[in-house]
């Protein structure tokens, strides 16, 4: 059996006026990602660790922040489109194992939320994905709170 394993990494402004939204999941808080989509860190880190398990380039490529159709769009479509064409490569997901880091707000009441609405797009159980968060222990710009980023890993296999 074939297996492919990728890794992605994405990064965002925080800015008021913004909703935040991490893993699918709206996050009350003061401030939200900047960017053409929802900016959900997570969702994007991800379609870019299984696009570039696939060498398929990354989520620029596919969805650029150029083109109108994706302006505003949330980040869970995009995660389903990249799911087909990881399906159309003739692959299924094994794993995600992801982190968020960013000082605030907490997301330990959130976490499970995430799980499921990730692992019910990428066709895994929900204990084949891990989502962890962290601090930069109020270090760089994450640090004092004008940022977000999100690391992701995943085991694809051949079907």
């Amino acid at each position: 059996m074939s297996y492919r394993i990728g890794s992605g990494v994405d990064f965002h402004q925080l800015q008021k006026g913004r909703q935040l939204w991490i893993g699918g999941v709206h996050i009350p808080f003061k401030k939200g990602a900047l960017g053409h989509s929802d900016a959900d860190v997570l969702l994007h880190a991800i379609c870019d660790a299984l696009l570039g398990a696939l060498a398929l380039g990354d989520i620029g490529v596919h969805f650029p922040n150029t083109a109108e159709e994706f302006k505003n769009i949330q980040s869970i479509i995009l995660l389903q489109r990249t799911m087909d064409l990881v399906k159309q490569k003739g692959y299924s997901v094994v794993n995600i194992d992801s982190t968020i880091c960013l000082e605030e707000p907490k997301l330990k009441n959130y976490t499970s939320g995430m799980r499921k609405l990730i692992a019910e797009t990428t066709l895994v159980s929900e204990n084949d994905v891990s989502i962890k968060a962290t601090t930069t222990e109020e270090m760089g710009s994450i640090g004092k709170g004008k940022g977000i980023m999100a690391y992701a890993t995943v085991l694809l296999q051949k079907v």
